[in-house]
């Protein structure tokens, strides 16, 4: 899994195996990592960690590396995945998610709001950072 990731994102292959270490010792709620499987294959997957490298550390925890293969896209796994770990989330007392991305229409599809600009670490531009409440 954390290859996977490591696949998609340039972060380090090591970062992702200690958060998805961290993730299946159960102690809390973040970090968490989800994927979604085709037989044995990774098709799709996300994260929620504290805080998705920018800097508005007040609004965590963040939903990040979300990704879906290319011939798996535009079949909804990306939202169902989405509706699934806000409902995970909540039910281990976390309602309220945040997510940074350049997309715009993806995310509202999906009960998600813009909420505010944030800059990312390294980054020039300032990036869109999104909310999601679960009721």
């Amino acid at each position: 899994m954390a290859a996977w990731f490591h696949s998609k994102w340039s972060v380090p292959l090591e970062a992702y195996r200690e958060s998805i270490e961290e993730s299946l010792n159960g102690k809390s709620a973040v970090p968490s990592w989800y994927m979604c499987l085709d037989g044995d294959k990774i098709i799709a997957g996300m994260g929620v960690i504290e805080n998705d490298f920018h800097d508005r550390k007040d609004l965590a925890p963040n939903i990040c590396a979300v990704y879906t293969e290319k011939e798996y896209r535009g079949q909804g796994i990306a939202g169902e995945m989405l509706s699934f770990v806000c409902k995970d989330m909540k039910s281990k007392g976390i309602d309220t998610l945040y997510l940074v991305t350049d997309h715009i229409g993806f995310y509202e599809r999906y009960g998600w709001k813009f909420y505010c600009m944030v800059q990312g670490n390294g980054e020039e531009n300032m990036t869109r950072l999104y909310i999601h409440r679960e009721r």
